[in-house]
């Protein structure tokens, strides 16, 4: 019989946050597949567990996962880890799991910590739904474009950011959201110096263009208001018109009618350059 890949949850800043079960899960298995070795070992000894460690990640995925897979497939278990939270969330853990589900290989997960459901829960916006986005691309094209297709979302919208892209990243969400959309930005989570900054995106461009961005960030954005009726391309298309009468440019204007009425900017842009 194949052995059983756990999906074990490591503490996002507190090692008072890691759960008997998951402890204990570690203390069982045979080995763990660690994201990065040299930080699962200081749990590790904070635990008192010693266990063979293997490295799984993004760049050693496709010649590690395989390896670890047969393991298991020999009848050996094995804990996944990252360096923080729930592994395979915007992790390259999925791939292992979709391994393991392909050839049948019992996959087990142990709740515990997660950086977007803490910080969802304590942002003070709606939770009823919600949509994980995980990380943005780090390329501004690519960014804008994930951003443009998202301007009619209503659910709570999930972000990761890195420090050294959070304000080029605030910049762009208020250019697809607007100014007053609502926003908490969490970081620190869990640990001594957690900071919780509940703002608007033109607040926290503002706050930011004066603050430094210091470690890893969860952005919880309100969702866009729900809208009473569909607008059909041809009202929007007149809406678009008269924001070009007024002065705007015709991409400025696509891209603030795609906004308030959920019709893709770049047909709103191509009829506009039509109509010329």
């Amino acid at each position: 019989m194949p052995g059983i890949l756990y999906l074990v949850p490591t503490p996002i800043g507190n090692l008072g946050d890691i759960s008997a079960r998951a402890a204990e899960t570690l203390s069982a298995v045979d080995f763990i597949a660690a994201e990065d070795t040299r930080v699962s070992v200081k749990l590790l000894n904070h635990l008192d567990i010693k266990k063979p460690l293997v490295s799984y990640h993004e760049h050693n995925q496709a010649q590690s996962g395989p390896k670890i897979l047969a393991r298991l497939q020999a009848g050996e278990s094995c804990a996944l880890v990252t360096d923080a939270g729930s592994p395979a969330i915007s992790d390259p853990g999925e791939g292992l799991v979709r391994l393991c589900a392909e050839q049948g290989v019992p996959v087990c997960a142990i709740p515990g910590p997660c950086a977007a459901i803490t910080a969802l829960s304590v942002s003070g916006l709606s939770t009823a739904r919600f949509a994980f986005e995980g990380f943005l691309p780090p390329q501004k094209k690519e960014r804008r474009q994930r951003l443009e297709r998202l301007a009619a979302e209503e659910r709570t919208m999930i972000f990761y950011e890195a420090p050294h892209h959070l304000r080029e990243t605030l910049e762009d969400l208020q250019t697809a959201f607007g100014p007053e959309r609502r926003i908490s930005l969490c970081r620190e989570l869990t640990k001594l110096h957690e900071e919780i900054l509940r703002t608007t995106l033109q607040g926290a461009v503002a706050h930011y263009a004066e603050a430094e961005p210091r470690g890893e960030y969860v952005l919880i954005v309100a969702g866009g208001e729900q809208r009473a009726e569909a607008v059909t391309p041809e009202a929007a298309l007149a809406l678009a018109k008269g924001l070009v009468a007024e002065g705007l440019s015709k991409k400025d204007a696509a891209r603030q009618i795609a906004a308030e009425t959920g019709v893709s900017k770049n047909a709103l842009y191509n009829m506009l350059i039509s109509c010329s």
